[in-house]
């Protein structure tokens, strides 16, 4: 199957009228959007192994609403994209949706000379503080390459407490999870924030005992301790622990997060910008956050379009906490998010930071050249799927 598609449309000044779909290693699709006048903006549209279903939705968009339009009005544009059918939201959607709305943006700051931050109101921050994941999906070997990132600079790590577990488990479950978290608090010291990763693999009686097991250890927050559709259990998880409650990489527009904020169980939310909108939706996101006093750390284990609008995003609202990145993530096998960037500095983890962009658009420029050779290489990624002894399917 060829690893691009390209389309046409009308030549009008300032009118939308090529696109282009690249699917590249290890895991992702980035979208090429192109204007009359030759200015380029980059998405990146991607539901982690289900890249072709996604490619299908951005080509439906873009064929039936934005070919030979103007770029300029995208609140315009992601209303229509969103309501003009009649069946709306889901990970495919919003995701092609996210896609092409990042590409928006990154053409309208390019055009008026601006990053995107600026135009979303100017920055409230000049630096965002990022997280090094360890550990793997089933997490190992944590205490020695928790005390590499630190040394490498990173002052806050996360990592996944369990690999797959039994709906109702074993002492010596919960007590691994424990041990493991204890060796890193061990290995890096009480400056060090950790995150702990439920992953939604947990059921709510073991989100309960392996929280109250952790707690001595200080996390910074745990992760999606059960999976959005049991968002209700939240509550009561939240009356058993002290330790920050994080959720939100599987809900994917405003309306999905309306009940956690009304039930105020979470602390910190975590949208991903390649997946609940993209920019527009999310800033939104982020300051009914703010509203409710719940601070902002978007998902991102994705690629370089993704971490630029991410930060442009974190830039402008207030509640921003920390930023999700992908850098030698265990799923970069073959490819890695400086890979595809002219300038890679742009990236450059300083003390645990990363500068605010002030190029224009996302501030970012992508190495075409490398992408289309990429392009060329069959990607077929997928989720693992797991399974209990007696057979039975597990969470990932």
């Amino acid at each position: 199957m060829s690893s691009n598609t390209t389309h046409s449309g009308s030549a009008t000044r300032n009118r939308i009228v090529d696109y282009e779909l690249f699917e590249v290693p290890p895991r992702w699709l980035l979208l090429r959007i192109e204007t009359a006048d030759g200015t380029v903006g980059w998405g990146e549209p991607i539901v982690e192994g289900r890249a072709h279903t996604v490619r299908a939705a951005v080509e439906e968009l873009l064929e039936n609403y934005l070919l030979g339009e103007s770029p300029e009005d995208i609140e315009d544009h992601w209303q229509t994209m969103y309501r003009g059918g009649f069946y709306r939201g889901g990970p495919v959607l919003m995701s092609a949706i996210a896609g092409i709305d990042q590409a928006l943006w990154d053409i309208k700051g390019k055009q008026l000379g601006a990053p995107v931050h600026q135009l979303l109101g100017g920055a409230a921050r000049n630096r965002i503080r990022v997280y090094q994941w360890i550990g793997g999906d089933r997490p190992s070997e944590v205490a020695e390459q928790a005390k590499q990132k630190v040394d490498a600079g990173f002052s806050a790590l996360k990592m996944n407490a369990t690999a797959e577990i039994e709906r109702v488990d074993n002492p010596a479950a919960v007590e691994a999870a424990e041990n493991r978290l204890r060796e890193v608090r061990e290995a890096v010291g009480g400056e060090v924030d950790i995150g702990v990763d439920f992953h939604g693999r947990v059921t709510k009686p073991m989100a309960k005992r392996l929280a109250k097991a952790l707690e001595p250890h200080e996390p910074m927050f745990i992760e999606e301790p059960v999976l959005p559709e049991h968002n209700e259990a939240l509550p009561d998880i939240a009356a058993h622990t002290s330790i920050p409650i994080a959720t939100g990489e599987r809900m994917f527009s405003r309306w999905d997060y309306k009940d956690v904020f009304a039930d105020g169980a979470v602390d910190i939310i975590q949208p991903d910008l390649s997946h609940a909108g993209g920019i527009t939706e999310v800033k939104k996101i982020a300051a009914m956050a703010e509203a409710y006093d719940v601070a902002l750390a978007p998902h991102c284990p994705l690629g370089p379009v993704a971490l630029a609008s991410c930060v442009q995003v974190d830039a402008c609202s207030p509640n921003a906490l920390i930023q999700e990145q992908s850098l030698n993530i265990h799923y970069n096998e073959t490819t890695d998010v400086l890979d595809y960037l002219a300038d890679p500095l742009v990236f450059d983890y300083d003390d645990g930071y990363v500068q605010i962009p002030d190029g224009p658009g996302l501030g970012i420029e992508i190495n075409e050249s490398y992408v289309r050779e990429q392009s060329k290489k069959t990607v077929d990624w997928h989720n693992p799927v797991w399974r209990h002894k007696d057979g039975s399917v597990a969470e990932w």
